[in-house]
């Protein structure tokens, strides 16, 4: 089969390999029918996430077909068309009967890491895929749900619905600012309407994002390379700054950006991957009861998620400004990773 092979930081390439096989009783092969690719891909080929070795196949989205079970799976078919969840979950150890998918502590990979697919295994840019813990890390794509919108159920929408809106702990009549309208940004400003809030706030150096982010419910729009962004946003606020600052970039200024608007006993809420040290000024922060908060998503609401986006709550469509065959992946790597030239968000990658 061919797949998208890691070579080293800056170095890819689209490569014959081994079709995956079966290895556990709990596993699936899957025909990939779209798949994507994440801002965290090119953090790893910048080299940011070293845990990834050389060869390895790249990719943690996708919805596919399966062509073959493992001997214990008794819940999904052959046949059956399934969203891959980017968090595996083995369903028995007590991280994940918290619904901490993230830290699963399964062996596949590595155990405590939930995020295994195009990190500790081989991941889902390719024409097939090996899917440990099958039952417990896809959902069936019900009808009327296309595998274009299922792919973006992946990662980004449960990623900035937990990782923001929930771990921001966003409410009704909240001011919430997101920082970076990227697609886990936008796919933040989408969940937290969900919750009420009055205002959503996008914020991003690109003034066509800051536009864009409105067709995604942002009420308003500040553009971060005016010299009075910080004065800007908290004109929208009682004067005191905004109740959640969510960072969905994952760099140091962004996440001070966070810090400089957030209120007294506000909420930042940490998204973006972040590649480098960043500065924590708790000398100067203590005295002001904010909570900050970090992590991994765990995709646990991946399936309200997805009853929502069957029910025409979510709209995933305007996540896709872009699309490829699969064998046309260098091509969208490089439209993806030029995304300010050219208004990439989401690019989807069709078998």
């Amino acid at each position: 089969m061919k797949a998208l092979v890691f070579h080293g930081p800056g170095r890819k390439s689209w490569d014959d390999v081994p079709d995956p096989k079966i290895l556990q009783p709990t596993d699936v092969i899957v025909k990939m029918d779209a798949t994507t690719i994440c801002g965290t891909d090119l953090h790893i080929l910048k080299g940011d996430v070293p845990a990834v070795e050389p060869g390895r196949i790249l990719g943690h989205e996708g919805v596919g077909t399966i062509t073959e079970i493992g001997s214990a799976v008794t819940t999904l078919d052959v046949g059956d068309q399934v969203i891959l969840s980017c968090i595996s979950a083995c369903g028995k150890c007590g991280f994940c009967k918290h619904g901490v998918h993230s830290h699963c502590l399964g062996t596949e990979g590595a155990s405590g890491i939930g995020w295994i697919f195009g990190h500790l295994i081989d991941g889902t840019q390719a024409e097939f895929v090996r899917v440990p813990y099958a039952e417990t890390s896809v959902y069936k794509l019900p009808t009327g749900v296309t595998a274009e919108q299922g792919v973006v159920l992946s990662d980004i929408l449960p990623t900035g619905h937990e990782i923001g809106v929930r771990y921001g702990h966003v409410k009704p009549g909240d001011v919430v600012a997101v920082v970076g309208a990227g697609p886990v940004g936008l796919a933040t400003i989408a969940t937290s309407g969900l919750y009420g809030p009055s205002r959503v706030i996008a914020i991003d150096v690109d003034a066509n994002r800051v536009e864009q982010a409105k067709a995604f419910g942002a009420t308003d729009g500040v553009v971060s390379s005016d010299s009075d962004w910080k004065e800007q946003v908290i004109a929208m606020t009682d004067g005191l700054g905004v109740d959640v600052a969510i960072e969905a970039v994952g760099i140091g200024q962004t996440f001070q950006m966070c810090l400089d608007i957030v209120r007294p006993a506000g909420n930042v809420a940490n998204v973006g991957v972040h590649g480098a040290p960043v500065q924590f000024p708790l000398q100067d922060l203590w005295i002001s009861n904010i909570n900050v908060s970090m992590g991994l998503v765990n995709t646990d609401t991946l399936g309200v998620l997805l009853a929502l986006v069957a029910q025409g709550r979510i709209d995933p469509d305007i996540f896709v400004s872009h699309r490829f065959a699969l064998g046309d992946i260098i091509e969208a790597y490089d439209v993806f990773g030029r995304a300010a030239e050219t208004k990439a968000l989401k690019v989807v990658l069709q078998a």
